[in-house]
């Protein structure tokens, strides 16, 4: 018998855990998988994007579901407070370019061992390779857990910090929507998010591997603009991905669309069409008697010359000094508006996180339990809650495994 029930060894199932142990509640957490921490440890390519710095308003307007309900929990338990919590225990961080803050070792596994110390300290037992098959309630209210073997654990309160479905190699199966519908909650439809795009155009393929910075990003659907950022991006062998990529495919409409989805790319946002058609008649100017393919090396990193060349019009192996003014608004065209096709998102393998989830009317906002059954409560991934990438979405998850640490 346990006070408390943790199911789930993530971001959001630890410090949840870590917060209701240190409040004197007797803590069982509940993990299927070998180890803690499993999808936090590739997080961040490695290093783990503990949080970001900026103030509280700046972060909710990163959320891009359901960012009213998360207001009690970000201001309950601020990025700040996280920043301190790891730094007290002694991990200590570094803030870098767009406010991401990471470990100062660069190393996501110091930011686990340190949350399973303290676990260890407190006393939580944590019982690895154990998964749960089903919830245990009556009368509305949660009595405990029955696991995949059989065995029924009892408790007065159940946390399912599941996560998602994203990255299911790491353990996030959807478990906890079984539980969810288990208790009648409503989950609301999944789809991968902060996911690299097929691209149906050979040009990324060609590129594959080159990462542009500091580039405009804009996608379209008819006329209406889904998003538009300014950022990094990267071409790969079935299409783009990148920062700006992965943020962009948060605010996909769920509902498939049957107008094509344009992306537009600003490879010189800096310049104006007048400003980069006077930085291209300098460059002609110097590289006079060249050939038009051998003048673009100090405009465009080198994979990219052959692309713009063949999308500009303009023959090779012409003299600069002979290109007409049409042919230079055609290459700033294609330097201005690199247009690109998209064949639809990649698959739940490879996003970062899950858009959808439990439907967050149904979970109370002051304290994450669930309205329909008392004792139960939600945090992190499992719940129809997500934000752009840079740090907000683990935020979400040490925020809400916070709120509800301190009530269940």
């Amino acid at each position: 018998m346990a006070d408390v029930i943790v199911i789930g060894g993530g971001p959001a199932g630890m410090i949840c855990a870590i917060t209701s142990a240190r409040r004197g509640r007797k803590v069982l957490l509940l993990e299927k998988n070998e180890k803690l921490g499993k999808k936090l440890f590739i997080t961040g390519k490695g290093r783990c994007n503990v949080t970001n710095a900026g103030d509280i308003e700046e972060l909710l307007g990163q959320v891009v579901s359901n960012k009213r309900f998360l207001y009690s929990s970000f201001y309950g338990f601020t990025n700040y407070d996280m920043m301190d919590f790891l730094e007290e225990l002694g991990c200590p961080l570094k803030t870098e370019r767009g406010n991401r803050v990471f470990p100062i070792s660069d190393k996501s596994s110091d930011v686990i061992s340190t949350l399973s110390k303290e676990l260890h300290r407190l006393h939580v037992e944590v019982d690895y390779h154990t998964q749960v098959s089903e919830l245990l309630i009556q009368e509305e209210k949660v009595t405990g857990v029955k696991l995949s073997n059989g065995k029924t654990i009892h408790a007065d309160s159940v946390v399912v910090a599941t996560g998602g479905v994203s990255y299911p190699q790491t353990g996030s199966t959807g478990d906890g929507y079984l539980f969810a519908k288990q208790a009648g909650h409503t989950v609301t439809e999944v789809a991968p998010a902060l996911v690299p795009m097929n691209i149906k155009e050979e040009d990324c393929k060609k590129m594959q591997g080159l990462s542009l910075r500091n580039i405009g990003f804009k996608v379209m659907r008819g006329k209406k603009t889904i998003y538009e950022d300014f950022g990094e991006l990267l071409f790969t062998h079935f299409g783009i991905s990148g920062p700006v990529v992965l943020s962009a495919s948060s605010h996909f409409p769920l509902k498939e669309s049957k107008e094509d989805t344009v992306i537009e790319i600003d490879l010189k946002p800096a310049l104006t069409e007048e400003q980069l058609d006077a930085r291209l008649l300098r460059d002609f100017e110097a590289y006079r008697g060249r050939q038009f393919k051998n003048c673009l090396d100090k405009l465009l990193p080198t994979k990219m010359i052959p692309i713009i060349i063949e999308r500009s019009g303009i023959d090779p192996a012409k003299k600069v000094n002979s290109i007409t003014r049409e042919e230079r608004q055609s290459l700033i065209a294609a330097l201005k508006h690199f247009t690109l096709h998209m064949n639809g998102l990649r698959s739940f393998k490879e996003a970062i996180v899950t858009k959808g989830g439990v439907a967050v009317k149904e979970i109370n906002p002051s304290t994450m339990e669930s309205k329909k059954i008392k004792g139960l409560y939600f945090a992190g991934e499992v719940l129809d809650l997500d934000a752009v990438t840079g740090g907000y979405n683990l935020q979400i998850a040490w925020s809400t495994g916070h709120l509800a640490g301190e009530h269940c």
